[in-house]
């Protein structure tokens, strides 16, 4: 492992993408501590800490701690994510944008322009409703914004929009000159940054006494089972036999040999995971800005984190966006031709159509047990964390209160920093990273990270 980071070093056009990466991630993190103007920070932050496990702390998490400073990059990455869902949505239900997606790279520019555009509309939109709700809120320490009114929306409004055009930039930058995803590395950069503190103070708590040791220690365990687990099913892969016919092109003979066509358990990977965390917290948005209509708080109050809705919401919205996104990467026709051009074909199936839909059939398989590993992933931490609260469904609420144990309704009582789909993302997005770097010094004739049985890319190879 140390001679391969020395390797990586060592390779001055990886060592610039390394260094760009580094650099880009830092400017990242500086702008999340420049604080917006007019705003009382020590308001801010008294209100957020009665919102640990609200949507408020889940998006305080993802933006690396910008909300609770109020900081420039408080939007983070999540308007250019949200931009991106609508544009594959229309990109499904809209021929002209579909006919887009099949011109190569010609077209795949002008949708990242179109995704552009759509990031700076939703950004408007956003920091306008932030702006508004900023004015809303009170705490201990008084109000939240210094002097409220059309001057603070108009400079919140360019100071968000700026930051969220500003970060879009930056990660499109480190995928094009860098090492990773950008958009992911941004993410995981958010989410690990206040990992060390949140562990400091979960011992602390444990050595006090204020925290039970032992649900502490069991949950500790969970994790690094459950990251065991999620490293297994993103490195499992389903080989698909593929043989190819023999050709003779004047004296030679071409083909023959036999292969597979490699596909991932996990085809979407983590995607599906931050799409459906995007989307679920739209509806307590939306609902936060109206706090005087009794019903809509009702209704928020049942989207919260730990309430039966949210975790049934939640896992409809990564299965959906699992099979969704599955759809968009593969397409089960343009593989069959593929095989087909190439005189390749799959053992007892037919070329053709045949071919195509026992293709389509193995990749629903597939999206669908992927589908169960994120959802179980991502809820199960949340789960021993804060519990379901079925104790609160109107009717049948008595009924599990009384026959269900406390930590199923409560959780372990542990505020641990990781939730299940912070854990799945960090896991997924090192992955990643360690992949590409692979792939960098396996191409320039390194030894890789792993000399048994290396990390396999996002194809199975």
């Amino acid at each position: 492992m140390l001679e391969s980071w020395s390797g990586v070093w060592r390779i001055p056009d990886l060592r610039k993408r390394m260094v760009f990466t580094l650099l880009v991630l830092f400017v990242y993190r500086l702008g999340s501590y420049i604080t917006l103007p007019g705003i009382n920070l020590e308001a801010m932050q008294g209100f957020l800490t009665g919102q640990q496990g609200s949507i408020l702390g889940f998006v305080n998490t993802f933006t690396g701690g910008s909300l609770g400073r109020a900081a420039l990059f408080t939007l983070g990455i999540m308007p250019y994510i949200t931009s991106s869902i609508i544009m594959q949505l229309l990109t499904v239900v809209w021929p002209y944008l579909e006919r887009l997606s099949k011109e190569g790279e010609l077209g795949r520019r002008i949708i990242t322009r179109y995704t552009r555009y759509g990031t700076v509309i939703i950004s408007v939109i956003q920091s306008f409703g932030i702006s508004i709700w900023l004015e809303r809120i009170t705490s201990n320490q008084g109000s939240l914004v210094i002097n409220p009114g059309w001057g603070f929306r108009l400079i919140t409004v360019i100071s968000l929009t700026t930051g969220a055009v500003f970060v879009m930039w930056l990660g499109e930058q480190i995928t094009e000159r860098g090492v990773g995803n950008g958009i992911s590395l941004l993410i995981f950069a958010s989410i690990v940054v206040g990992l060390i503190p949140a562990i400091v103070d979960t011992v602390g708590k444990v050595i006090q006494g204020s925290l039970n040791i032992i649900g502490t220690l069991i949950l500790g365990i969970f994790m690094l089972v459950v990251v065991a687990f999620v490293v297994y099913m993103e490195k499992s892969h389903r080989r698909i036999p593929v043989q190819y016919a023999k050709r003779v092109m004047g004296r030679r003979i071409y083909g023959g040999q036999s292969t597979y066509l490699p596909l991932r358990v996990n085809p979407g990977g983590v995607i599906p995971v931050i799409f459906a965390s995007s989307v679920v917290m739209v509806p307590q948005t939306i609902l936060s800005f109206f706090p005087n209509v009794d019903w809509m708080q009702t209704f928020a109050d049942m989207l919260r984190w730990g309430q039966p809705l949210y975790y049934l919401l939640y896992v409809i919205l990564i299965i959906f966006f699992s099979f969704f996104y599955v759809s968009i990467i593969y397409n089960p026709n343009d593989l069959s031709d593929n095989l087909r051009k190439y005189g390749g074909f799959i053992p007892g199936k037919r070329t053709g159509k045949r071919t195509a839909e026992y293709l389509d059939e193995v990749l629903t398989r597939l999206t669908f047990i992927g589908s169960l590993y994120l959802a179980v992933v991502s809820v199960l931490p949340d789960f021993l964390l804060a519990g379901v609260r079925l104790d609160a469904l109107p009717g049948v609420g008595e009924f599990f209160a009384e026959f269900l144990p406390s930590w199923v309704l409560n959780g372990l009582g542990i505020n641990f920093y990781f939730g299940g789909t912070s854990l799945l993302i960090v896991v997924g997005v090192v992955m990643d990273f360690l992949q590409q770097l692979e792939s960098h010094l396996v191409m320039r004739n390194y030894e890789g990270f792993m000399k048994r049985g290396r990390i396999r890319r996002s194809g199975g190879r």
